[in-house]
């Protein structure tokens, strides 16, 4: 029996340290106030995304949130102002993907907003169907559609004195890989419904993602804009919410326990767009608020750039 409860305490303390250390993570320090700024939060009326919008509110800026949704874009906008006690929070809407949407977003942002400083690509979903122009979903949302906002941005955020560009990816890209074939031949990183092959496209997507941020620093370079990537880490939040229920239910104990919630979600985003000093690092991958070395294919520079020009074209830029 004395064996059974000191596994059993073992075990417990384990889970402690892991819970309280690994899940809790390091947290964004920069006490930098966002007075006279303007922030983009794609994806911003749940998880990461608004309790980034609450936080950078909080500090001052003028904070768009970009969503897809106006019902819940217009309750999370209520939500984040009455959280931050800011009234300099306002909801454009955006849909990822369908690039009309897109283009008209930024044409509605450009006439009515004098400045941009900080740009966060943050939206992101894990489900398996087509956009609006006939694009994998996941391809379409997680990279084309941030990959022409951004584009249709430049420009304002090249006016600023020191602009950033976030882009939130995931660990998940390690397991990801770019099949040009595929996106030749059927506009979409890959093709099938299964689980498996679900979670296969959006570590596709995920790696899109930091190609397209290794690619842009290079593009970026003379001017004062930067950008960074990053991995927030595995989050309780409500990505997952387009699975099937019974797999929420089996795994809702799981993400409670061992993922981080949506406060300690978005300390990186919050470091990358905030922390003064880290402008040399301008291209590079973060997570847990440090900079991150990455495997060879997420780097390759004649992936990022084909996928970049690849994007160009079916974004109709070229």
């Amino acid at each position: 029996m004395s064996t059974v409860l000191l596994v059993i305490g073992v075990v417990i303390g384990v889970a402690y340290i892991y819970r309280h250390i690994v899940v809790k993570g390091e947290r964004c320090t920069s006490q930098a106030r966002l007075h006279g700024k303007t922030v983009i939060v794609t994806g911003s009326n749940t998880g990461i995304g608004k309790t980034t919008a609450i936080d950078l509110a909080q500090r001052g800026a003028r904070v768009i949130l970009a969503c897809r949704c106006k019902k819940r874009g217009e309750a999370a906008l209520e939500e984040i102002r009455r959280e931050s006690g800011s009234n300099q929070v306002v909801f454009m809407q955006l849909d990822l993907g369908n690039l009309k949407s897109v283009r008209s977003f930024t044409e509605t942002f450009l006439k009515s907003e004098p400045r941009l400083d900080i740009l966060i690509n943050n939206a992101g979903i894990c489900l398996q169907g087509q956009t609006e122009d006939g694009f994998g979903l996941m391809f379409g949302v997680n990279h084309l559609g941030h990959f022409l906002l951004t584009n249709l941005l430049l420009g304002r955020l090249k006016e600023g004195r020191a602009s950033r560009i976030i882009n939130v990816s995931s660990m998940a890209h390690n397991f990801g890989k770019v099949d040009f074939d595929c996106l030749n031949t059927n506009k979409a990183l890959g093709l099938g419904t299964s689980f498996i092959r679900v979670l296969q496209i959006y570590c596709d997507s995920k790696l899109c993602n930091v190609l397209f941020n290794h690619e842009l620093a290079k593009r970026l370079q003379g001017t004062k804009v930067t950008c960074y990537a990053l991995h927030p880490g595995a989050i309780s939040s409500e990505l997952g919410r387009n699975t099937s229920l019974f797999l929420q239910i089996i795994l809702k104990p799981i993400t409670t326990f061992f993922f981080k919630n949506t406060i300690q979600g978005c300390q990186t985003t919050l470091h990358c767009a905030l922390q003064a000093g880290i402008e040399p690092l301008s291209g590079r991958y973060f997570s847990n608020c440090t900079v991150r070395d990455l495997y060879a294919k997420a780097k390759d520079d004649a992936a990022a750039k084909k996928l970049w020009e690849m994007s160009e074209r079916l974004c109709a830029l070229v």
